[in-house]
């Protein structure tokens, strides 16, 4: 039996709820409009040519050094990029497409409202299957211990702010307390009359890993994490203070560790640092900010790219990307 993508009567088939959640096509190929499943487009010829860029959700193209929306792969390796980032859609269909749509829908929106999208989306995957899944697999993590007495550090001189997340035995993981502590730094900042520029650090040999596992999947109420998630959001903050925010990456930055700085207006990076979003293979999106503060630098489809493989960009692919404008030294 022959599906159509076009046809409303097979939309299930192309989406987590069929056997069909990627398609993939040719970039300069018509991709169909309303269905869920992810979509790849091909460029094996290095023509960067598209026929409607904004109908995909990832663009692969073996142009070297290729304008965004593209993601440039070598060209031996098409086959093989591509049939992995497809195989990570079919183990985890429900928050790939998922993704897909909030992305779809946030870069229409104005920031804030995007956030909504995203908060919206990752509360009900983490009722999901998918998700649950991980945490059957999950292994459990030992007590780290004390927390510092000052999880960020805040410090003035004349009209700049420095903030240093201040937890290097947990390589400044955004725990519930470091996330709190750096939303009421950020608050402050605000609130001050006379308009401070900051700079945020990571004190020790990471930026942020991100979410704290022994953390996931605490929350007994997912309606009103979703109000806590949006309410307290540190990445609202952060872009919210414009021109006057500036981060400075090093080391690892992951998961929300990118997510919540990648608002900032100025964004730098030393040699050392790298970045990730790792967050499907939890069956989940990125739910700290990121679908709207990295799509926002980088584009839907790059930001599409990063989430569905899991890899690993070092500080010069993401200054190719736009993710960091400056690569500094220590």
């Amino acid at each position: 039996m022959n599906f159509d993508p076009s046809s409303p009567l097979d939309t299930a088939h192309f989406s987590a709820a069929g056997p069909c959640p990627v398609l993939v096509l040719a970039a300069d190929a018509v991709a169909p409009d309303g269905i869920q499943a992810v979509k790849i487009g091909i460029d094996g010829d290095g023509s960067i040519q598209c026929s409607n860029p904004d109908a995909f959700d990832i663009l692969l193209t073996t142009h070297a050094d290729a304008p965004a929306p593209w993601i440039t792969i070598a060209n031996g390796s098409v086959d093989a990029q591509v049939a992995a980032l497809a195989d990570r859609v079919q183990q985890w269909p429900v928050a790939a497409t998922t993704l897909a749509q909030v992305l779809r829908i946030g870069e229409k929106l104005p920031f804030n409202d995007a956030l909504q999208v995203e908060s919206l989306a990752y509360s009900t995957l983490l009722g999901g299957a998918e998700f649950a899944r991980w945490l059957d697999s999950r292994t459990p993590s030992p007590d780290s211990g004390d927390l510092p007495k000052e999880l960020v550090r805040y410090e003035r001189d004349g009209d700049h702010v420095t903030l240093t997340l201040n937890n290097p035995q947990q390589d400044n993981a955004m725990t519930a307390a470091m996330r709190d502590a750096l939303y009421g730094a950020l608050a402050n900042v605000l609130d001050d009359p006379t308009r401070p520029t900051i700079t945020i650090f990571g004190a020790g040999r990471s930026f942020s890993t991100g979410g704290h596992l022994p953390e996931f999947g605490s929350a007994d109420d997912l309606a009103k994490a979703h109000v806590i998630r949006t309410v307290h959001g540190c990445a609202r903050l952060i872009h919210q203070l414009g021109g006057r925010a500036t981060v400075r990456f090093h080391g690892a930055a992951i998961g929300s560790g990118l997510e919540v700085p990648a608002a900032a207006a100025r964004r730098e990076a030393t040699p050392d640092a790298w970045f990730q979003l790792p967050e499907l293979a939890m069956g989940l999106i990125p739910g700290a900010g990121g679908t709207v503060s990295v799509s926002r630098t980088i584009g839907r489809h790059r930001t599409m790219w990063m989430a569905i493989s899991g890899r690993r960009v070092n500080a010069k692919q993401a200054l190719a990307l736009g993710l960091v404008q400056v690569i500094v030294e220590p």
